[in-house]
């Protein structure tokens, strides 16, 4: 591969790392707006749905009769409803750790649902990630390293969700892509739409504010951000080895970190650097892997 086509691959997937790993500051601005982060998700995806389907309209039908795929939606939509949630209402850093535990659970998951054996450095990964995630969460005051707030707890499902939705793109591989796109893009919007539908009714999640321009204008460009950062990483994606691929994604953390402690959204403490480089190395391991 030509050293131009090679840089412009990985500036793509620079792209969609800082795409995700700022995400949480928009997010907030329309919280403050009145949308709660689960209609935020709503909206985007809708938007994302939308323009995949005037981009490729024989996707919907592949999507619609291919069953397999809805599992998609389901480990997609909750990715999704969990991370942006988490991101918007937690400390950005333990969220942005604890959602890239992805090692411990792909290697899981990939055991389950695709056969593969448990080598003795699959294993290794595992105890790098647990070991990171219990210096991330123990508590000052002791007690069992476990996620202490909602946002904590969003973030590890929504690592778990990632995973899932990592190891059915595998098994998913031979379907079109824009209908594996659209799979995820709707379960981006029906995983948020039904939850916060369901805390709306008991009183948990207010209802979207009446238009104005100011939120709409906001989601809208939101939602396109979003549409780039996933072409930017379907280009880069597509001309770099799958290692590669996943080194240059784990630059999400430090865009995350680093835009949260300037803008004073989360703190690093030396106990949560290190375990969040424990977590990071067993990411950098899954990926040579």
């Amino acid at each position: 591969m030509p050293a131009e086509m090679r840089a412009a691959a990985v500036l793509a997937l620079l792209v969609n790392a800082f795409t995700w790993g700022v995400s949480w500051w928009p997010l907030r601005q329309l919280q403050a707006a009145g949308v709660h982060p689960l209609w935020a998700t709503v909206l985007i995806y809708v938007v994302a749905s939308a323009l995949v389907l005037l981009w490729r309209p024989r996707a919907l039908a592949l999507f619609v009769r291919t069953r397999s795929l809805w599992w998609l939606v389901l480990a997609s939509g909750c990715t999704n409803a969990a991370f942006n949630w988490g991101m918007t209402i937690g400390d950005v850093v333990r969220v942005v750790l604890l959602f890239y535990l992805m090692p411990l659970w792909a290697v899981l998951l990939a055991r389950l649902l695709l056969g593969e054996p448990l080598s003795v450095r699959a294993l290794a990964r595992v105890a790098l990630a647990l070991a990171g995630a219990a210096v991330v969460l123990w508590p000052a005051d002791g007690g069992w390293p476990l996620p202490q707030a909602l946002a904590e707890w969003l973030a590890v499902i929504g690592g778990a969700s990632f995973a899932l939705n990592n190891v059915l793109l595998r098994r998913e591989a031979a379907r079109p892509e824009a209908a594996r796109a659209l799979a995820m893009f709707v379960g981006g919007a029906l995983v948020a739409g039904a939850l916060a539908l369901m805390l709306a009714a008991q009183g948990l999640v207010g209802p979207l504010p009446a238009p104005a321009p100011g939120w709409l204008a906001g989601a809208l460009g939101l939602a396109l951000w979003f549409l780039l950062g996933n072409l930017a990483l379907q280009y880069g994606a597509a001309r770099l080895p799958a290692n590669a691929t996943a080194v240059v994604m784990i630059t999400e953390v430090l865009f995350a970190s680093i835009s949260a402690v300037l803008l004073g959204a989360g703190t690093l403490t030396p106990s949560i650097a290190f375990g969040g480089g424990l977590i990071v190395a067993a990411a950098l391991l899954a990926a040579r892997g």
